[in-house]
C-alpha cells in the first residue's frame, strides 16, 4: 500500500479511487481533520494556531501570499510523506477545486521536483474516455503494488 498524493487535493472521487485500488490517498480531507481534531487550536473559526503561518513558510516564502502559506501548511508535509501522486489536470469543478490559482502551481512544481512516480491525466469529456481514466489509474496504482511504476 502506497501513500499517493492526489492532485486536485479536495476530490472525493480521486480519493475514493485511490483507496479502491488498495492505497491510502493523501489530500485535503486528510490534512483538514488532523487541524481540527488536534488540540490547542485557539481560532475555531480559523482553525489554526499560532504555529500554522510558521510551518507554511517552510513551503513558500514570506512574499507570497498568506493564503498560500496558510495552504501550503496542510498540504506540503503531505507531498512529503506521498510516495507517488495522480495528478488530474484540466479538471470540472465538481471535481475538486483548490481555490488558489497560486498555490496550484506550487504544488505541482513541488510534486514534479520530489521524484515521486506521478501519473498526469486530463479529465475525462466523454464516457469512453472516463472509462479509459479509471483504468490508467488501475494501472498505475497496481504498478505502484509491485513496487514500480506503471
Amino acid at each position: 500500500m502506497a501513500k499517493v498524493f492526489i492532485y486536485p487535493a479536495t476530490s472525493l472521487i480521486l480519493s475514493d479511487l485511490v483507496a479502491r485500488f488498495g492505497h491510502k490517498p493523501l489530500g485535503a480531507a486528510l490534512g483538514i481533520r488532523e487541524r481540527i481534531q488536534t488540540a490547542g487550536v485557539d481560532s475555531p473559526p480559523l482553525q489554526i494556531t499560532p504555529e500554522e503561518p510558521k510551518r507554511g513558510l517552510k513551503y513558500a516564502a514570506v512574499e507570497v501570499p498568506s493564503g498560500v502559506r496558510g495552504r501550503m501548511a496542510i498540504y506540503g508535509p503531505l507531498i512529503e510523506e506521498a510516495e507517488a501522486a495522480v495528478i488530474v489536470t484540466d479538471a470540472d469543478l465538481a471535481f475538486g477545486c483548490m481555490g488558489c490559482a497560486r498555490t496550484d502551481e506550487l504544488i505541482l512544481f513541488s510534486l514534479r521536483q520530489s521524484g515521486i512516480p506521478i501519473l498526469e491525466l486530463t479529465y475525462p469529456s466523454t464516457e469512453e474516455e472516463g472509462v479509459q481514466f479509471v483504468a490508467a489509474i488501475k494501472k498505475f496504482l497496481d504498478g505502484l503494488e509491485k513496487g514500480g511504476e506503471a
